[in-house]
């Protein structure tokens, strides 16, 4: 059994695979330049607790270079990219509570809850058949 690059084909492959690049790339980021991260997440770690950093490489870099690699290089599979979609349409969730809870209603908030949104629509469409 040989490995080859599953290159995607059609244009709901292409949506999926864009978000799972995307994802994959923020993950690249989180893990290699967490500080870069941090700023543009509008995050400051304390001085005196490295351990933001271990944190930022550790549990956000992982599951989102991991879910987005896994999506890019196991081919256009329908469940990968259903829970890549999940998991980014969880996010803006997330992110919509935190709104409403804390009040964090912001302009990068909702720039942010637009590009988890789209994000997971990209996914999901494919995953969904949504577009063929």
């Amino acid at each position: 059994m040989e490995f080859a690059f599953p290159w995607p084909v059609t244009q709901g492959e292409w949506l999926a695979w864009c978000s799972a690049a995307v994802t994959a790339f923020l993950g690249a980021i989180l893990l290699f330049a967490p500080g870069i991260s941090f700023r543009l997440l509008r995050l400051q770690p304390r001085p005196e607790r490295p351990e933001a950093y271990a944190a930022a490489r550790a549990n956000m870099a992982g599951f989102y270079l991991g879910l987005g690699l896994c999506c890019l290089f196991l081919g256009p599979q329908p469940f990968l990219y259903l829970a890549l979609g999940c998991s980014w349409l969880i996010t803006a969730f997330g992110r919509i509570v935190s709104m409403m809870s804390d009040r964090g209603t912001g302009l990068s908030n909702w720039l942010w809850l637009v590009f988890d949104i789209v994000l997971a629509g990209l996914a999901l469409a494919f995953a969904l058949s949504f577009v063929p």
